[in-house]
């Protein structure tokens, strides 16, 4: 939640607790000062129904075109890149639905109570966005979306495959230990590949957001150009650290997950 809330949030409004810049942990003591501990984990339901779509899709599509690239012999680095970045793409349009909600649901919390749109849970408020802006707002940033996923897909399955290939033939810097393939591996490697993948879709992210937070149709370069005007560079990287500590589990556990599975018994 932190990350989103951070990401959509605008130098020209005040939060709850006052202060026109939040840090990750002002945000925290302003959630749970209004509406409890419980607030932290708004939009979990838009959450999950995300990862059953966009996360599906990405993951499930770039396994499907490494299988066939791999028929002939293991893929170059650059194709295993372009089919991460080709199957990030179709996971971001079928999860763009998925993604408003979440961004509105998570960000709610910053807005005045006047603008707010208190979606109870994900099913509700896909009821609501389309009763109140038709098949319209499920396209909402659409373009933006598409453009972070194809980014975040890229940085972190490509480098992930990257890094654990890297990993397999040279040996660890200072330790000179050299690895296997096997649990350890694949937590190291997931580890950079969260941090490669949290850096680089960054600046989408942060767009992204507060594209899907508005309820106008602001055009992303219009919210660029504002952003930079009012905050400066600096808001590209805005909310890297708690985005940080959620994907970078999130990345170790998917493709220890992965990697079991896809192991033979």
């Amino acid at each position: 939640m932190l990350h989103t809330s951070i990401r959509s949030y605008e130098s020209t409004t005040k939060t709850l607790a006052g202060t026109t810049k939040p840090s990750a942990i002002a945000m925290i003591r302003a959630t749970i000062a209004e509406s409890g501990i419980r607030n932290l984990y708004t939009g979990l339901t838009a959450s999950i129904l995300r990862q059953m779509t966009y996360s599906l899709v990405r993951l499930g599509s770039y396994e499907k075109m490494k299988y066939h690239m791999s028929q002939d012999g293991r893929p170059s680095s650059g194709k295993l890149l372009l089919a991460a970045m080709a199957a990030g793409g179709l996971g971001g349009v079928a999860g763009n639905p998925t993604d408003v909600l979440l961004v509105r649901m998570t960000s709610d919390s910053m807005q005045h109570p006047e603008k707010r749109y208190n979606y109870p849970n994900a099913l509700t408020g896909l009821i609501s966005l389309i009763r109140s802006e038709g098949i319209r707002g499920l396209t909402k940033g659409l373009g933006t979306n598409t453009v972070r996923a194809v980014v975040m897909n890229g940085s972190q399955v490509g480098s992930y495959d990257f890094f654990k290939s890297y990993l397999l033939i040279h040996p660890l810097p200072i330790i000179n230990h050299q690895l296997h393939d096997n649990l350890l591996l694949h937590v190291i490697a997931s580890c950079a590949a969260g941090t490669v993948a949290t850096t680089v879709s960054a600046p989408v992210d942060v767009i992204r957001s507060r594209v899907m937070s508005q309820r106008d149709h602001a055009k992303p370069f219009d919210v660029l150009r504002h952003s930079l005007h009012e905050e400066g560079p600096r808001f590209l990287f805005k909310g890297w650290t708690p985005a940080f500590a959620r994907l970078a589990p999130n990345t170790v556990f998917l493709f220890v997950f992965l990697e079991a599975s896809v192991r033979p018994l």
